[in-house]
């Protein structure tokens, strides 16, 4: 029986790779923004209708240095229902992280949450489009310009999405994506900072590459964050196809709609016609009127070679470096706490074939008990 993840990463043919191999290997240019690296950054920008973009080797060290080229310090407000780098990144610039709740819907934190949490030491909120579904960004710019905050969006699912005003990663301070083999569009491992302006993407270049102006001139105390031209090679043959990719992964998403929406205490989340998706998962919520629990259907899904993922279970929050902090506690978490606890993200990719989601459908209904 064929083994079923949440995700198969996209891969560029070896018949298209392989002549910009031959180029790079030939040229002996490997890093330090090279040909394939501007191209890459600027192809980016064009297909997302953004004006300036930083690549980086991974969206973690992105999102570390996205923090420091806004000077971020003192505490700031984030989500506990992501990847452990949300919080991981704030604690690496030694920002102290302030957890508040989601949104029952959405699963983004919470704008009605976050006001009651600031402080005189809050300087930034830092926000998760989860799931490449939007935040309410709204609300909560507003709240970043009534107390003077940054606002910083982790997007590292929301490749691709637009709201009614262009893509998604143009709002906030910053917007952070990734590239990792997991995601929509990846380079295998990689990501990007969107930057609003030129400036910011000349400071935050010279940070990615150990603060570096020029051949003697270090301005600040860099990381070395850099793509390498491997990496952005991969990157554009990606781009060339990632419309095909897209409309591939609605077609998955709007049969699992079909087939899921009446089942029994299965609660898919609600798709906004207002926003163009990229269908980077395909999250259901099992609630108590469900034939089982959450993660006794995780184990069956498993007996049946269907390797769902329970994402985000568990919670930031409860893990060691976490715990101490006072709004880590599950009493200030209830939504969070509640929706980790019934998470299930299927499999999701744009090779899934019409049998293998059968496979899904069937066991997630009970089928093969």
């Amino acid at each position: 029986m064929t083994p079923l993840y949440v995700t198969r990463p996209q891969l560029p043919s070896l018949e298209d790779l392989q002549p910009l191999l031959e180029d790079i290997w030939s040229s002996r240019v490997l890093t330090n923004g090279g040909k394939y690296h501007q191209r890459f950054e600027a192809a980016l920008a064009e297909h997302l209708g953004v004006q300036h973009v930083s690549l980086f080797t991974n969206a973690t060290i992105a999102l570390v240095t996205a923090l420091q080229a806004l000077r971020i310090t003192g505490e700031v407000i984030t989500t506990p229902y992501s990847f452990v780098a949300t919080a991981h990144s704030l604690l690496w610039n030694g920002i102290r992280p302030i957890f508040v709740d989601i949104d029952e819907q959405s699963l983004n934190i919470d704008p009605a949450k976050i006001e009651a949490a600031i402080t005189p030491q809050t300087t930034a909120i830092l926000a998760v489009h989860c799931y490449g579904r939007p935040c309410n960004v709204e609300a909560l710019q507003k709240i970043a310009d009534t107390y003077g905050l940054k606002l910083i969006y982790d997007a590292a699912h929301a490749f691709g999405v637009c709201d009614a005003g262009g893509s998604l990663l143009r709002h906030g301070d910053l917007s952070i994506v990734s590239f990792h083999a997991t995601k929509v569009m990846n380079t295998f491992e990689g990501g990007a900072i969107i930057c609003p302006d030129r400036k910011s993407k000349e400071r935050i270049d010279h940070l990615k590459n150990f603060g570096f102006v020029d051949e003697v001139t270090v301005v600040a105390p860099g990381i070395n964050g850099k793509m390498n031209e491997l990496q952005s090679a991969i990157g554009i043959l990606q781009l060339d196809k990632i419309g095909d990719a897209i409309s591939a992964r609605q077609r998955v998403s709007a049969r699992y709609r079909e087939e899921l929406s009446t089942v029994p205490g299965l609660r898919l989340l609600e798709d906004d016609p207002a926003i163009t998706a990229n269908y980077a998962y395909f999250p259901v919520l099992v609630e108590r009127d469900f034939w089982c629990g959450r993660d006794e259907l995780y184990e069956h899904l498993k007996r049946s070679a269907v390797f769902a993922r329970r994402y985000f279970f568990p919670l930031i929050t409860t893990f060691p470096m976490y715990r101490g902090i006072s709004s880590a506690a599950s009493s200030n978490l209830p939504v969070a706490t509640r929706k980790a606890d019934q998470i299930l993200c299927l499999p999701l990719y744009p090779e899934l074939s019409t049998i293998d989601q059968d496979r899904v459908v069937s066991a997630l209904k009970g089928r093969g008990k």
